[in-house]
């Protein structure tokens, strides 16, 4: 035989090692292969090979066609089969296989290689023709979906058609007859619709599979896909071309899904489903409702306990949760695919805690394991246990957590409704592949047929969304856009919660309760902070959320906005006051009454902290932001003006002419910040009074406190020397009166480019450094961030000007150079220089991963984010090692 085309595999050769060029499936059926499992043998056309049909006008060349044919002599051999033989057919299934695995998103393509000849002798073959016919209407179903690009639904409701004429309630009840007349008009829909007879030659049949199943690679849902969970979109898919197994071949066949563990909960627990008489497409479609597997122990004994067995063999390889594919042809089992299961939140958590515990995996494994967007997820509200709550219908849980929105029935109509800011939920008879936009864009998704291991529930498990799926109670009519369930109606925009982790379906918005930590989630947490170099602290503004804060594991406060103080209704009239007032006495007075007001937020969070260190941002925004909209004003005279109330009038013109002049061209980079500070230094000096007047008292009670104050938008050290001489004057006067010797910190919060490069002369001066990085992405891009954002900046991600948005994961090469450069020339003045971030990078991991690198010593994030966080620092130690 001459040399092998090496774009091509048998199983025999695949291993995990070559993953990349075999992609997931083909890997795990090389690896499976190799440890001796029962796999139907079969070659893997690698993901290269992709590549090259793209480069060739998405087509296969030449050479792999040749290698193609073969491998198939290989598999002839081993199977004693024919392909293209009319009388013992070698039938293939032809299925994708990216190095990530994307589920449902791409084609596949079962029974290939029979015709109106072959069907015939496979009939007499296996002494089954009803069988023989059932494998040739589902082979040309699929042919005329991923070959021929004809819509599903036209073959679907040739089905509908002819069992509601037969009187068969499903698919089951069709005769042998009914099945030879369904042949005749699937092969019509495709004279019709494409134009050709069905392809009679079982090498073009296979070659155009192939053709089709690298062409799904670029299908709009896989790159919807991709998008979503940022995988690479030159990966390309393998193709892995297998010998048929038949799992419809009556009551002791089958096929099912297995999953080693639990995936909604991490239970050590077998957890899966399987139909009978049946092939695999079946179950993940979600078209037939499958048993529990739990009940193949009773039904099939035998290949239960081989399930068992062979799930053992694979976890402790694998050395992690697996999500198997298996058909069983007449009582023997057949192993199909392995990956790692996709799993929830709670359940990542719980697998890896377990699995240290049970000495499969080391902890830095483990810490490798959970993602950060995990401790995000579980972190998600439940439904209030308190509330009495209406359940109007139940289904399968099929991924945990609570939510509720708007009832929409299509995918298109979810994310159309979720761009104008609305939640939704998702409901529908089952969801589709094509289906995946309006997952992403729904708060969840209820659908009435499927099981737990259908394309809804994978997905929305995936992606941290509660699912309900197999609600059969429900009855959808969508002319109407409504569906009905018992006595109640549920029409479209109708609030709607559903239980992911209870099946359970309500109406209306149901009361949520905020989420705890679970034991393993602490855990998981605990031996991160034992590797972590990087500090974790939470941008907190009151009491409430530094309490929560300190609940997650916070080290201290990276930024208390003062700012968000002055908001609250009942102090904005004093603030407009005190901007305002137009002499020192209207001034003091306004000062006078928001200063307790401040002391007491101070004391609330100096409490919640325990000792823990509090920087606190003096004022920062520019003042005009307290006042009212000059544009309402403006219509609130012009109104007057119509009007005969002279009184008021005269006040609405005289608050006009104050806004006027306070009106900024560009107010970002106007009078905000230290500015203002030096400016006014009434109301910084108010502020540090305030804060001190707090630690002092709480000190005086025996509590422990750690004041930090930071000086906003420095631009030069000039700035941070004048402003640092009067906090100190301020503070130690308010400390000398009290007989207090309190330790404190003066810093700058670093978020303009001069301040970066000239850090070591402000290093010099401050005590520490927090770089803002959302104003110093702002100021380093020169973009204004919400105008970016509705108008350019997603244009510029999608087109890839940008490899992402500077806003969400730092700017490594701009803005990251900048931090990088500050810190380093900061320490050289200043070698006890503290530095943190505290913009909202400081809880996204990329950027955590950056902080790291640069070796700062903390990153401050919202107290949401802060055992992400913790877990991020953890990650980045790691794998920097």
């Amino acid at each position: 035989m001459s040399a092998k085309n090496k774009d091509i595999y048998s199983f025999e050769e695949g291993s995990l090692d070559l993953k990349p060029l075999l992609g997931g499936k083909g890997a795990s059926l090389g690896e499976m292969t190799t440890l001796g499992l029962p796999v139907p043998p079969g070659m893997t056309v690698t993901t290269e090979a992709c590549n090259l049909y793209y480069e060739n006008n998405e087509k296969l060349t030449e050479e792999l066609k040749e290698g193609i044919k073969e491998y198939l002599i290989e598999l002839e051999e081993k199977t004693g089969k024919n392909f293209g033989d009319n009388d013992s057919p070698l039938l293939l299934s032809i299925r994708s296989g990216a190095t990530i695995s994307m589920p449902g998103m791409m084609d596949t393509i079962l029974n290939l290689g029979l015709n109106d000849q072959a069907v015939e002798g496979f009939a007499k073959e296996t002494n089954d023709e009803r069988f023989a016919y059932d494998c040739y209407r589902r082979f040309i179903q699929m042919f005329g979906n991923v070959v021929l690009k004809i819509e599903g639904y036209k073959f679907g409701r040739g089905l509908d058609e002819l069992k509601e004429e037969v009187g068969a309630e499903n698919d089951l009840a069709l005769t042998t007859e009914d099945l030879k007349e369904l042949v005749s008009r699937y092969k019509e829909i495709i004279k019709d619709e494409a134009g050709i007879d069905f392809p009679q030659d079982p090498m073009e049949q296979l070659i155009t599979a192939v053709e089709a199943v690298f062409g799904s690679w670029n299908n709009k849902r896989a790159i919807i896909y991709r998008d979503a969970h940022e995988i690479d979109h030159s990966l390309g898919t393998a193709v892995n071309i297998q010998t048929m197994v038949f799992g419809n071949m009556g009551d002791g066949s089958g096929t099912g899904v297995v999953f080693t563990r639990n995936p909604s909960t991490g239970e050590n627990k077998l957890y899966g489903e399987y139909l009978l008489n049946a092939q695999g497409e079946d179950v993940v479609a979600g078209i037939r409702t499958p048993q529990s597997i739990q009940t193949l122990k009773e039904q099939l004994p035998e290949v239960f306990d081989q399930l068992v067995e062979v799930t053992e063999t694979l976890e402790e390889h694998y050395k992690d949760m697996q999500d198997i594919e298996f058909t069983i042809e007449n009582g023997q089992l057949y192993l199909l695919q392995t990956r790692t299961g996709k799993r929830t939140a709670k359940a990542a958590i719980k697998i890896a805690a377990d699995m240290v515990a049970e000495g499969l995996i080391e902890i830095d494994e483990a810490l490798l394991r959970v993602e950060p967007k995990h401790i995000e997820k579980v972190l998600h509200r439940q439904i209030d246990p308190e509330v009495e709550t209406e359940v109007i219908a139940k289904g399968l849980p099929a991924s945990p957590g609570a939510a509720s929105g708007e009832v929409v029935f299509s995918a298109d109509e979810a994310e159309e409704l979720k761009e104008k800011g609305k939640n939704v939920l998702l409901v529908s008879l089952e969801t589709t592949p094509e289906d995946i936009h309006g997952v992403i864009a729904a708060e969840g998704v209820l659908t009435t047929r499927g099981g737990m291991t259908s394309h809804a529930a994978v997905v929305a498990r995936g992606m941290g969304k509660s699912c309900v799926c197999g609600c059969e109670g429900i009855n959808i009519d969508f002319e109407v856009e409504e569906f009905v369930v018992g006595d109640t109606t549920v029409k479209k925009g109708d609030n709607l919660t559903i239980n992911g982790g209870t099946g359970e379906v309500m109406v209306g918005s149901v009361k949520m309760t905020e989420p705890k930590l679970s034991e393993e989630c602490q855990q998981i947490l605990n031996w991160a902070d034992e590797y972590r170099d990087l500090g974790v602290r939470a941008n907190a503004d009151n009491g409430p959320d530094a309490q929560k804060a300190y609940e997650f594991g916070t080290e201290g406060i990276g930024l208390c906005r003062t700012e968000h103080m002055f908001m609250a209704p009942d102090r904005v009239p004093i603030v407009q006051k005190l901007i305002l007032s137009e002499s020192d006495a209207e001034k003091e007075e306004a000062l006078t009454k928001l200063e307790p007001m401040q002391r007491q937020d101070f004391e609330e969070i100096f409490t919640a902290l325990k000792g823990k260190p509090v920087t606190v941002r003096l004022l920062d925004p520019p003042l005009h932001e307290f006042l009212p909209d000059l544009t309402e004003l403006v219509k609130e005279v012009t109104e007057l003006q119509q009007s005969d109330a002279n009184e008021e009038l005269k006040e609405k013109q005289e608050l006009l002419r104050k806004v006027k002049d306070m009106n900024e061209s560009n107010p970002m980079l106007g009078f905000r910040g230290c500015r203002l500070g030096i400016m006014i230094p009434e109301i910084y000096e108010m502020q540090v009074s305030a804060i001190f007047k707090a630690a002092i008292k709480l000190v005086k009670e025996g509590k422990e406190v750690e004041p930090e104050i930071m000086l906003p938008l420095i631009t030069h050290v000039n700035e941070f020397k004048t402003l640092r001489t009067r906090v100190e004057k301020v503070a130690d006067q308010l400390l000398e009166e009290a007989g207090l010797d309190l330790e404190y910190k003066i810093g700058t919060m670093i978020e303009l480019p001069r301040a970066c490069m000239t850090a070591d002369q402000i290093a010099e001066e401050a005590d520490f450094f927090s770089f803002g990085t959302n104003d110093l992405t702002q100021t380093t891009f020169g973009f204004s961030r919400d105008d970016a954002e509705s108008k350019f900046l997603h244009y510029y991600v999608e087109k890839e000007l940008l490899p992402e948005n500077p806003f969400i994961s730092l700017d490594a090469d701009g803005v990251g150079r900048l931090v990088n450069l500050a810190t380093d020339s900061g320490r050289e003045v200043n070698p006890d220089l503290k530095v943190g971030i505290c913009g909202e990078h400081g809880g996204e991991p990329k950027s955590i991963a950056l902080c790291h690198e640069y070796g700062l010593n903390y990153v401050s994030c919202s107290p949401y984010r802060v055992p992400v966080a913790r877990l991020a620092a953890a990650q980045a130690k790691i794998k920097s090692e």
